[in-house]
């Protein structure tokens, strides 16, 4: 009876114990040495200041919206996003 019930226990204890099993999940076309963005268009953490400087004076500007402030800066091929006055991302239109 002693083994009956060390079997059962056995057996139960093995049930509840599961092999753990992941999936990878591969996605095309993510790069993260892009950082955000493609080459021409600013970079994540550049000042207003800076893009400024670099691309031009926008063709409009879009005040700073919610908090914390997000405001955009449109240029011909793409439009530059920033919290305060740093870039978070920079996007083809």
């Amino acid at each position: 009876m002693r083994n009956v019930r060390a079997l059962v226990v056995i057996a139960l204890a093995s049930g509840m114990l599961g092999v753990a099993q992941a999936d990878t999940l591969q996605m095309g076309g993510a790069d993260k040495s892009a950082r955000f963005n493609e080459a021409g268009k600013p970079s994540r953490g550049m000042s207003q200041a800076r893009v400024e400087a670099e691309y031009g004076v926008p063709s409009t500007r879009r005040g700073p919206v919610g908090d914390p402030p997000i405001s955009r800066w449109d240029y011909p091929g793409f439009a530059v996003f920033f919290e305060y006055d740093k870039v978070i991302h920079a996007v083809s239109k």
